[in-house]
């Protein structure tokens, strides 16, 4: 073969100092992105024309790399949903950071598959279980695993309480050869990935039992042990409860240890939705709030929320690294056959601990945030975060046409504009909502500020989420500034209410 058709081959360039060269132009631009974010808007509506160029066909003929890269500096960096910006308090996402940004890099040139084989990153990963045991007070034998994000990490709970209370045959024979039908239990603030963790598992989403809340957001115990009580008496088999470390609309948390009480006595597994929660434990003024978590079966995490790692990297930690790997572990190693020596050592694989076998090397980047920024500082942000909190419910409270509906739990304010048009209860909650989402698209659309909504008891309400590192007093002070601003012209005009609310 000729050098010519060699090179035709390949996908690495001619010439390797023009694509260094455009390469530091494209960290250099992104360098940039991060430094000036405070200058841009946080979100803005993308014109049809850009939507246009991402409809053309298949390109058949090589291009230009500084092109290509001049078109997402125009046509996508700038419409982005905007997390990294301090002015992001929509949905539960971190802003990511420059050391994780810069480990991405890292990641991406190396390009492993950390399934299995016997290779570093492999001991990265492993490493980063270490620290995650250290952290939550879990015993030498717990196991973890990266996977995309809490959603996944959930699924594995839930599977791993279905191999425990069913026993290895569930891998043969499924669910349906049991002989009791499985409940789950969690309350009704739990994220909607824990339903659709039942649905994948084969149970179905009405064998979840969703437990009252009380009034602060947290599970409604006396509700969960009668729950318990009752499925027993109809002969079937409660098998987990999932406990929120930090809801998702709200940021409550469950009384923890109580839970733990109650799945010893009842010999139920017990398991932690922590998506974001989890790592207050990083935080010595709030890790006393999640008393309990250690005595969890496992625990579900994302690394890309409050510890800004760039996404995706969710995690799982199980107590029980023998029955997490008996959930998963493949029994037919042909293919991926293991040695004691040589690339297929090293057994077990992460791909033994989840469902997937292709991965990518999350733990590098997750490892490069705890060395360089280190657990006191990630603490420091992480209640910095619950500070800025408190200061925009206490600016909400000053505000006489301004209600909060959920106090801040730990870095989430529920807040909503009054209104008292209506001459019923349900007409004037009808009117409100219309009122308070108009509200809402201004503010998003003005690229001010970021938030999002929820419903809190039935109320409509606007969700601050504050969990971007960068933000600032200034950045809450931009936010109410922006709702003061827009509430005249979102109420000015009462729209009209549904005939489904009339009387």
């Amino acid at each position: 073969m000729h050098d010519s058709e060699q090179h035709a081959a390949t996908l690495d360039p001619s010439d390797w100092r023009e694509i260094r060269e455009q390469g530091h132009r494209m960290l250099d631009d992104m360098f940039d992105y991060l430094e000036g974010l405070r200058e841009r808007p946080v979100w803005q509506p993308t014109p049809d024309q850009v939507r246009q160029q991402f409809t053309e066909s298949l390109p058949r003929q090589p291009g230009s790399l500084a092109q290509a890269h001049q078109t997402f500096m125009q046509s996508i960096l700038p419409y982005a949903a905007g997390n990294a910006h301090p002015g992001f308090m929509g949905w539960v996402q971190g802003g990511g950071s420059p050391v994780g940004m810069l480990a991405e890099m890292l990641t991406a040139g190396l390009n492993a598959n950390v399934g299995g084989r016997d290779q570093v990153p492999l001991a990265v990963e492993k490493q980063i279980t270490q620290w995650m045991r250290e952290l939550f007070g879990f015993p030498e034998q717990a196991s973890g695993v990266f996977v995309t994000g809490a959603s996944t990490a959930n699924l594995i709970g839930v599977l791993v309480a279905r191999r425990k209370i069913l026993g290895a045959a569930v891998r043969t024979h499924g669910v349906q050869a049991a002989a009791h039908h499985l409940t789950a239990y969690a309350s009704t603030a739990t994220h909607g990935c824990v339903k659709r963790a039942m649905d994948i598992a084969g149970l179905g989403e009405e064998a979840l039992r969703s437990i009252p809340i009380n009034a602060d957001g947290a599970m409604h115990l006396p509700s969960l042990e009668a729950q318990i009580a009752a499925d027993r008496a109809a002969g079937l088999q409660p098998f987990i409860i999932i406990g929120n470390a930090g809801t998702v609309d709200r940021g409550a948390i469950d009384d923890l240890s109580a839970i733990a009480d109650i799945a010893q006595r009842e010999n139920i597994f017990f398991h932690i939705d922590g998506a974001f929660g989890a790592l207050a434990m990083l935080a010595p003024d709030l890790a006393p709030r999640l008393a309990g978590i250690a005595r969890a079966d496992s625990i579900a995490f994302d690394f890309h929320k409050w510890t800004q790692v760039q996404y995706d990297a969710g995690f799982v930690l199980v107590k029980d690294g023998a029955l997490h790997l008996s959930t998963f572990e493949a029994q037919e190693k042909t293919y991926l056959e293991r040695a004691e020596r040589g690339m297929a050592a090293g057994s077990p694989w992460p791909c033994d601990l989840g469902p997937d076998l292709s991965r990518g090397f999350r733990a590098l980047k997750t490892w490069f945030t705890f060395k360089v920024y280190g657990t006191e500082k990630l603490g420091q942000m992480i209640s910095h975060s619950c500070a800025l909190a408190r200061y925009l419910q206490q600016r909400i409270e000053a505000e006489p046409t301004l209600e909060v509906l959920a106090p801040a739990s730990l870095n989430i304010v529920c807040f909503r504009l009054r209104c008292s048009a209506g001459n019923s209860a349900e007409n004037s909650e009808a009117i409100s909502e219309a009122v308070n989402r108009r509200l809402l698209l201004a503010i998003q659309e003005s690229g001010i500020a970021a938030p999002s909504s929820t419903k809190i008891h039935g109320r409509f309400a606007i969700r601050a989420a504050l969990f971007n590192h960068r933000s600032t007093v200034e950045n809450i002070d931009a936010l109410l500034d922006a709702v003061l601003k827009f509430s005249s012209a979102a109420s000015a005009t009462m729209p009209a209410v549904p005939s489904s609310v009339k009387k």
